[in-house]
């Protein structure tokens, strides 16, 4: 029986870090200190309950309940102009206090204004789709649902869209091995071969400690050509790199600049 590995926690941690260290965090303004943002946040209180609210980094940031996502940010397209969603995704906080962070990066070009709308989701709950407000969040929600499995309701086409469709797991997860499960060792194998091969083939090598400077059936090797397979633990020739010459570029010549200046 294969030995069981707990995954609560796959991370990999610096062993440099100090245990005592706390990283200092950003200071926060009151959203009063800016009138723009204040209106803003008036706009938004008189239809919907934030959680928090304040400015950061020269952006406001407001918190609202997962459900009152899309009115929220409605609101803040149709009233307040902010009339690009620049970004979206989520941040994975299960271990901290079991809920996702999912983030909408939005920008008001008129005043040139950064509004960052987040709401806490809990592992297993979707959130309304923003695509009838903003066709960018149609591959950023398709791209927070592939990496971290949250579901965007009402979406026009929600399935994978890096990995493939009949992939298992959430690769952005903190709890997904960083070299990928047992299923990811043998994805490849399994679609080329069928299981069947497993036992003549072998699962695929993840692992960068198994990867030495002698293989040279993996990896090429530019400026030190060699057959494939050949054994150059002796030591290994050295392949003068030619480069293109146009009208425009002579890159040899720039190299050659290079090596004198090494």
């Amino acid at each position: 029986m294969r030995k069981y590995t707990p995954k609560d926690n796959v991370q990999k941690r610096a062993y440099y870090t100090d245990r005592f260290h706390v990283v200092p965090s950003v200071p926060k303004q009151a959203v009063s200190s800016d009138e723009i943002f204040a209106q803003q946040l008036a706009a938004v209180e008189a239809e919907i309950t934030v959680i928090d609210s304040f400015i950061q980094l020269g952006q406001m940031v407001m918190e609202v309940k997962p459900e009152d996502n899309y009115r929220t940010i409605e609101i803040l397209k149709d009233q307040c102009d902010y009339a690009m969603l620049s970004e979206m995704s989520a941040v994975d906080y299960l271990a901290r206090d079991g809920k996702f962070e999912v983030f909408y990066q939005l920008l008001n070009l008129k005043e040139r204004k950064r509004m960052r709308v987040i709401c806490r989701v809990e592992k297993g709950y979707a959130v309304e789709s923003v695509v009838p407000l903003y066709k960018s969040a149609n591959f950023s929600e398709r791209e927070m649902f592939d990496m971290f499995g949250i579901v965007a309701n009402n979406h026009p086409f929600m399935k994978r869209i890096i990995m493939p469709d009949d992939w298992e797991g959430h690769p952005l997860l903190k709890t997904y091995p960083l070299h990928g499960d047992e299923f990811a060792a043998w994805y490849e194998v399994d679609k080329i071969f069928g299981k069947e091969a497993r036992e003549a083939i072998g699962p695929e090598i993840r692992d960068q400690a198994q990867i030495h400077r002698y293989d040279t059936k993996r990896f090429s090797r530019v400026g030190h050509e060699v057959p494939f397979g050949a054994d150059i633990s002796a030591g290994e020739p050295e392949t003068p790199i030619e480069y293109s010459e146009t009208f425009l570029v002579n890159y040899n010549k720039s190299q050659k600049q290079l090596d004198k200046r090494k």
